[in-house]
């Protein structure tokens, strides 16, 4: 079509590399999280690389990993398609998902997509935002009441791995109504559960109201200018709760989120958001609230 920019064309090729290989990465960690879990051994093992060395020996094993690969990339896919399909809504130029595998925890780095096009209402800004989270959220409660219905009580199996994991509040209620009276650290979680818990945790980032997470889009829609100061406020506590909690990784986003996320495009739109939205806004916070954990893991001894 003449005169279509092509830097704005898809790259569908690219898309599907990108969420191939992260199906891959995924998979692989879901399927040595299984292995543990059938075997009643921490998630992270001594033999961790038998686990690993079974998928080129038994290429069956592949199949394992996939209730949690499955489940964390329907979660992450949710969340995107949120934002783009919201995009699409509103006319504004922004990329399919782009998938990010990495050797992590979880075999990724999540997803984003790319918002190439202004957007100029606050209205419009706020459902971009928001779409995300909600979108994700849906997927993500049943992920997780169906992954701690599948997990098992072993009494202190929680104290015996070295990587000790947060529970979400979202997480504890599921447990608290399926295992009542017994201790989050008694729970061992099936890798449904675990793949739920990251993307609780990727919910609770993204809603963090600073700069440019979604937490930050919601946050300008209602306060327009004063996002600057409330999104310093918001850098600053992050600093005060590695300070309180001595997690790392608050500090380390602290600093991203301040070189390179800070500054939020300005919209000139002084109408305010309307009433639902308002209500939808304090949802997102009480998302904020389910998803997020003070101490997301622990490793017993690096303080040591």
């Amino acid at each position: 079509m003449a005169g279509t920019d092509r830097r704005t064309q898809p790259r569908y090729w690219l898309h599907i590399l990108l969420f191939a290989a992260t199906f891959a990465t995924s998979t692989a960690w879901g399927a040595r999280l299984a292995w543990n879990f059938h075997a009643n051994v921490p998630p992270l093992a001594d033999d961790d690389w038998a686990a690993f060395s079974r998928l080129f020996t038994e290429p069956a094993s592949w199949l394992d990993g996939l209730p949690f690969s499955l489940t964390l990339l329907t979660i992450l896919m949710a969340h995107e398609l949120g934002h783009y399909f919201a995009c699409v809504y509103y006319r504004v130029d922004a990329s399919l998902p782009y998938f990010l595998p990495a050797p992590t925890l979880i075999g990724t780095f999540g997803a984003f997509i790319r918002i190439r096009s202004p957007i100029f209402s606050k209205t419009h800004l706020f459902d971009i935002g928001i779409a995300g989270p909600i979108a994700g959220f849906i997927p993500l409660v049943p992920a997780m009441a169906l992954g701690v219905a599948l997990s098992k009580v072993i009494p202190g199996i929680g104290a015996e791995s070295d990587l000790q994991f947060g529970a979400p509040l979202l997480q504890r209620l599921c447990e608290t109504a399926l295992f009542p009276g017994v201790d989050s650290g008694d729970i061992y979680l099936h890798p449904v559960a675990r793949a739920a818990w990251a993307g609780a945790l990727a919910t609770a980032l993204n809603l963090l109201p600073i700069g440019q997470l979604d937490g930050g889009h919601i946050l300008y829609s209602f306060v327009g200018a004063w996002h600057k100061v409330l999104s310093r406020v918001f850098i600053a506590a992050l600093v005060g709760l590695f300070l309180l909690t001595f997690y790392v990784g608050w500090l380390v986003w602290a600093i991203l989120l301040f070189f390179f996320a800070l500054k939020h495009p300005a919209i000139h739109d002084r109408m305010p958001v309307d009433a639902p939205r308002t209500i939808l806004g304090v949802a997102s916070a009480a998302m904020l609230v389910l998803c997020f954990t003070v101490i997301p893991m622990t490793i017993r001894g690096l303080w040591e």
